[in-house]
């Protein structure tokens, strides 16, 4: 097998580059360092897949010009690359997200039009694209309203996905990601910017009251499941939600992490964000069917390990400054 990793540098697409070379796949990286976050940490997240004969990393902005070349060759495209984040996605920088989710989604599914036929395109989308969902755990047949731009884009792209199985034959699969944590987490995300407030001693930022809950899901369970999705043929042309079934409230979240700490917390609460919902929970019995798909982290876990490597990766970064 031989993968091409959009986004590999990223959060979750680093994670998914190694699972994949641990295994012995052959892994075409590709990342064009967008300025969401720093680039010496998305470095960092390639070090270890950069010890790999078997990756090599390009580095290419997917909303520009012919991606044939990119795509030939491989047996599966994981289509992690985007532009993140729901509070970001309104006023100005809404084009990048245009460009970065809509634009070079569509340019990357072209690219894969006459692929041969046993390929496959796995779509990393977001819960984003059900906004304030009525229904909880809420299923894949629920009607997508969503929230924010950034939800909008997602929803596009697989919209897109979708019209290019449809029309050209590609086999698409797209994954509503929710509330995915752990080692390596964007620094604007709310597990990340607790962790380093606690080992900064500084208070904690949570926007609302605390009482909203999200479907917490652990990174390695997301790369299992998007892993699958491109073995299954079952799955092919079709949308699933990828939960990590520990739905559970900020402020019950802040207190595991202040017990993993062994730290007393400050919570300061400012004003709800627009675009941030309320409640997330995921309804997984389509993955769980399709896709083996069986999250084993719980939430206390997960959060231990994410803190972990925040005191590590505080530490790196206080011996190099």
């Amino acid at each position: 097998m031989r993968a091409l990793v959009t986004g590999c540098a990223g959060f979750i697409g680093s994670h998914l580059t190694e699972a994949l070379l641990d295994d012995g796949v052959e892994v075409i990286g590709v990342d064009c360092f967008n300025d969401n976050y720093g680039r010496p940490s998305k470095l960092r997240n390639l070090e270890r897949a950069r010890d790999w004969q078997t990756f090599e990393f390009v580095p290419l902005d997917l909303s520009r010009g012919e991606l044939r070349d990119i795509v030939t060759g491989v047996d599966t495209v994981f289509h992690l690359a985007a532009e993140p984040g729901v509070r970001a996605s309104w006023g100005p920088r809404f084009e990048a997200y245009l460009r970065n989710n809509v634009l070079a989604t569509h340019h990357l599914l072209d690219a894969c039009c006459g692929w041969p036929t046993e390929n496959v395109f796995v779509y990393a989308s977001s819960s984003s694209v059900y906004g304030q969902a009525e229904t909880f755990p809420t299923p894949e047949s629920a009607l997508p309203q969503p929230l924010s731009p950034y939800g909008v884009t997602k929803l596009s792209a697989e919209h897109l996905c979708l019209s290019f199985h449809r029309n050209h034959g590609v086999r698409t699969v797209a994954l509503r990601y929710f509330s995915v944590y752990g080692p390596r987490q964007r620094p604007d995300m709310a597990f990340s910017r607790f962790c380093r407030a606690i080992l900064d001693e500084a208070c904690i930022h949570v926007y609302g009251d605390g009482g909203q809950t999200r479907d917490f899901t652990y990174v390695d369970d997301v790369v299992a499941a998007t892993r699958a999705a491109a073995t299954q043929d079952v799955a092919i042309g079709g949308v699933y939600n990828i939960g990590g079934g520990s739905r559970t409230s900020l402020r019950d979240a802040v207190s595991v992490l202040s017990e993993i700490a062994e730290a007393q917390v400050d919570v300061r609460h400012e004003p709800v964000q627009p675009g941030d919902v309320r409640d997330t929970a995921a309804d997984t019995e389509r993955a769980r069917r399709d896709l083996a798909f069986n999250p084993i982290v719980d939430l206390g876990s997960g959060l231990a390990a994410q803190f972990a490597w925040a005191s590590e990766d505080a530490l790196r970064a206080s011996h190099t400054s």
